[in-house]
């Protein structure tokens, strides 16, 4: 059995393969070696892919399972669902280190080298062959699939500087290996496989299941050790291109990824994934309180619906990231103008967000009647409507609008300082009321440590705007534009 290269330290370990031999140390395949850490792992209850969100129940299980089954992977899923992530993430399944011969160039095993250079010097020095540790992260090779890759970008060519050396074109030393021989002994993923020509293809396929590659009509036997993850995007592989049938054959579990289907899940996805950038001194503080995280998240679900918008191409996740990085920075700019020490996302921000949805999605065919940013400002008052709906109960919110229908005026915008809002909260009866509803009252940090700043005035005035539009789509009160701003009335 193979002995955890991990749990030696670095400067007792073999450093020749006959200590190597003498330690006890004993080879085993790539999907052994994941198979028996993935084993460990769910023995200790450790997480297996720390980061993932919302596949728990339904994508993790089937990976656990193909891993198990010693199986290759194929993730099929639109973009954006975290099908490249996974493929990184099966890297930390590998041991810590592994033996390789120094001076091989196929990450050669030394019991058993497979390139020439590592043949010769095991041939030379025998039990005196110098041992290098090759780390888990340099065991893992990723490339795009796209039309105008070559046999010799995955598999090799031919060098003809070593041929100019005075090498026979019928030695295997001319050769000058491609991407997947210098992953051997570790995991190669493939993104967007049916983007790969057929013929290309039809390559890959005799490196996996025939063990050896031809190259200018050289056949060279090549046992590489290899755990094989591709992934495609179901328009590729019903419209511009397709997986072989024999390769996807030979590849094993084909794994359906998704969309989160929850806002929870969402919403913890945009907390993990957004820009962060370290506190400045004089910058202000930035807080997305838990309303308008919900209509971030809320807004990318419809889309997700939406007929205007195509589904074929789907609507990332990456949609509700930059809408919240805008939202932030749309709150960050008026902090510093108004001179206040923390901001935080307003209603009257919101236009800000039709940039950087209507570049992340695909629009259906629209006529002059319905352009882009109409499709997306209609998608934001449905998001901002139904989060009203989840948060708030009309019912409670009757003292407000008796104090509109007595002939309060309010005017709201981004020049109005949070102070304002903090006053009109404290002044119009019931409002208080709707603000601690919002748990823009509350101190207390949000979920996974997310600063709250409850009670700022700029999350009490973030609350006050999503009350008073959330009445406006609700028919309680009107509302005008006014130059920056807009102006509420009964």
């Amino acid at each position: 059995m193979n002995v955890p290269a991990d749990t030696q330290q670095p400067d007792i370990r073999p450093i020749t393969l006959g200590e190597l031999r003498a330690s006890g140390w004993r080879p085993r395949t790539v999907k052994q070696e994941l198979r028996a850490n993935l084993l460990a792992r769910l023995g200790e209850g450790v997480a297996v892919f720390p980061g993932i969100v919302g596949f728990d129940e339904t994508v993790l299980p089937a990976i656990e399972n193909a891993i198990l089954a010693g199986q290759d992977l194929v993730f099929l899923g639109e973009r954006g669902q975290a099908k490249t992530r996974l493929a990184r993430l099966l890297v930390g399944l590998l041991d810590d280190v592994i033996p390789v011969v120094r001076g091989g160039h196929l990450n050669d095993d030394p019991f058993a080298p497979l390139s020439p250079a590592g043949k010769a010097i095991v041939a030379e020095l025998g039990e005196a062959t110098p041992i290098d540790w090759l780390s888990r992260d340099r065991r893992y090779g990723e490339k795009l699939a796209t039309p105008d890759i070559t046999i010799a970008d995955l598999i090799g060519e031919v060098d003809p500087i070593r041929v100019a050396e005075g090498r026979y074109l019928s030695d295997e030393l001319t050769l000058h290996y491609g991407l997947i021989p210098h992953c051997n002994r570790g995991i190669f993923a493939i993104n967007e496989l049916p983007d790969l020509a057929e013929r290309i293809q039809v390559g890959l396929l005799n490196v996996l299941e025939e063990r050896d590659i031809q190259i200018r009509g050289f056949t060279i036997r090549l046992p590489l050790d290899l755990f094989v993850v591709a992934s495609a995007n179901p328009e590729d592989y019903t419209s511009r291109g397709r997986i072989i049938t024999p390769l996807k054959d030979r590849l094993g579990s084909q794994i359906r990824t998704h969309y989160p289907h929850t806002l929870d899940h969402e919403m913890a996805i945009v907390r993990q994934e957004r820009l962060r950038f370290p506190p400045e001194e004089g910058v202000p503080t930035v807080v997305t309180p838990p309303f308008m995280e919900e209509l971030i998240a809320e807004l990318t679900h419809l889309a997700r619906r939406a007929p205007e918008i195509s589904q074929r191409s789907g609507v990332s996740v990456r949609v509700s990231v930059a809408n919240a990085e805008v939202l932030e920075a749309a709150a960050l700019k008026r902090a510093i103008r108004l001179g206040e020490e923390v901001g935080a996302p307003r209603v009257s921000d919101l236009g800000a967000v039709i940039a950087s949805t209507a570049g992340k999605v695909e629009f259906e065919t629209v006529g002059d009647e319905a352009p882009e940013e109409r499709i997306v400002e209609r998608l934001i008052t449905k998001a901002l409507f139904a989060t009203f709906n989840q948060r708030l109960s009309l019912d409670d919110l009757d003292d407000v609008v008796n104090a509109f229908e007595n002939g309060l005026v309010m005017e709201t915008g981004e020049r109005v300082p949070s102070r304002q809002y903090v006053r009109w909260m404290r002044d119009i009866p019931g409002l208080a009321d709707a603000v601690r509803q919002l748990g823009a009252l509350d101190s207390a940090d949000g979920p996974d440590g997310w600063p709250a700043a409850g009670g700022s005035p700029a999350v009490i005035a973030s609350a006050v705007e999503f009350v008073l539009e959330g009445l406006h789509l609700q028919r309680r009160l009107n509302k005008e534009r006014a130059g920056a701003g807009v102006i509420y009335r009964r």
